[in-house]
Parts: C-alpha cells; sequence; structure tokens
C-alpha cells in the first residue's frame, strides 16, 4: 500500500515534471495550448491530493478523490495527445504516461476501498 505522505509529494513531482515538458512545447498555437492545458490539470492533480488528505469525512475523501482522478486523466489526454500529434516522441513522454497511469491505478483503488467501506 502506498503512504498518502508518499503520494503527496509523487504528486508535486508529477506536476513539476509536467510543467518542464508543458514547457518545452513548440510555441505554436496547438503546442501553447497543450502546455497551457497540462500545466493547469497537473498541477490540480498535486493541489486537490493535498486537500484529499484533509477530508473531514470518507465520503468527502472519495468526492475529491474523484477530482483528482479527473485531473490525473486528463493529464494523459494531453500527454497522449501531444504524442498523437507527432509534436514529441514516445522516448520524451514515456516516463510521464507510465506516471500518470500508475497514480490513476492508484487513485482508483483507494476511492474503490472507501466505497466499498460503506
Amino acid at each position: 500500500m502506498v503512504d498518502r505522505y508518499e503520494l503527496k509529494n509523487r504528486t508535486k513531482i508529477f506536476a513539476h515534471q509536467c510543467v518542464k515538458f508543458a514547457s518545452s512545447l513548440p510555441k505554436t498555437k496547438l503546442g501553447s495550448h497543450i502546455e497551457c492545458q497540462l500545466i493547469r490539470c497537473a498541477t490540480s492533480v498535486a493541489v486537490n491530493y493535498r486537500s484529499v488528505l484533509l477530508a473531514q469525512s470518507d465520503a468527502a475523501f472519495a468526492a475529491k478523490l474523484s477530482i483528482v482522478i479527473e485531473e490525473i486523466d486528463e493529464c494523459d489526454f494531453w500527454i497522449e495527445f501531444a504524442l498523437d500529434e507527432e509534436i514529441v516522441s514516445l522516448e520524451v513522454v514515456a516516463s510521464l504516461m507510465k506516471e500518470a497511469k500508475e497514480l490513476t491505478a492508484i487513485f482508483i483503488a483507494g476511492r474503490k476501498t472507501i466505497q466499498s467501506e460503506k
């Protein structure tokens, strides 16, 4: 089982990595759009996970975790979209995609656990 505070650090590192990646995208209209969207949702993952840790009930925990899941899935979308549009190579985004998928799986499992305990 992954420690909640380890996840807090992982989400923050993921946000930093996404910001660095997004900032390196070409300054075309599409590159700039992906940059803004990815920075928004990646930082949202980290900040919303912090709010998960402050949840005052299981219901609040599950609801806040659902937001984190939506935001990390959006990160995965924008990274994949940049790859699909051939703005970047798989080598450049492989580690980000792997981390997004791992975090998504962890968060979904956490939400299922909380919901099944009701």
